[in-house]
């Protein structure tokens, strides 16, 4: 006998791209807000304007989410920073287009970029987030090899501690996404610029 239709199982109701981006930049502004461990579905529904059983239509869980907010931004990071490094840049020129992509990423992702300072070493530690650990690898090795070339060919000083000048530039870039709102008084480009001009003088060989 069929089932009565009145019975029948519904379809899941599937969001439109720009509807399920909107719920992610949602639950991202949670996350990054309230932790990890702190947020649930429910404290993400209420934020969107929705009750939490709908939510479950668009994502099975609040670890999908965070998945997916970190992917993406990871994704669009590599993105540029992959077409810096394969550029033919010297030393200095790559920093300085490193520099200005990564504020241009927490322009795009600044939630995702808190999300991931707070939350990437307890997440990396779970299967389905191990991509974080090996792009923590990438991230340095691009880093510190830029560093190192620029000490070897003279552009900057011989003295340098390279994997003292990675942290520093690292955690002074990064730490941007705390104060950094989109659409400032500054663009990305700009507070790039301008710590660019902060940091490279002092690492450069005067001429």
């Amino acid at each position: 006998m069929p089932p009565n239709s009145s019975k029948a199982k519904k379809p899941p109701v599937t969001a439109t791209p720009a509807r399920r981006r909107e719920l992610l930049d949602t639950a991202a502004e949670v996350f990054a807000a309230q932790g990890y461990n702190a947020t649930t579905v429910r404290k993400i529904a209420d934020a969107a304007g929705m009750l939490a059983g709908s939510l479950y239509y668009h994502f099975d869980s609040k670890e999908s989410m965070v998945d997916e907010i970190l992917s993406t931004f990871l994704t669009e990071l590599w993105a540029g920073y992959d077409a810096v490094l394969a550029s033919g840049l010297g030393p200095r020129e790559t920093i300085e287009a490193l520099v200005t992509e990564s504020f241009r990423e927490i322009d795009r992702h600044r939630a995702a970029v808190a999300i991931y300072q707070k939350e990437s070493k307890h997440l990396a530690a779970l299967p389905r987030f191990h991509y974080l650990a090996d792009s923590q690898t990438k991230f340095e090795k691009a880093w510190l090899g830029t560093l190192e070339r620029g000490v070897e060919d003279r552009v900057f000083r011989a003295d340098l501690d390279i994997r003292l000048t990675y942290r520093f530039v690292r955690d002074t870039v990064w730490v941007a996404a705390s104060w950094y709102r989109p659409g400032g008084q500054h663009s990305p480009e700009e507070i790039a610029r301008q710590y660019l001009s902060m940091v490279l003088d002092g690492i450069s060989l005067r001429t």
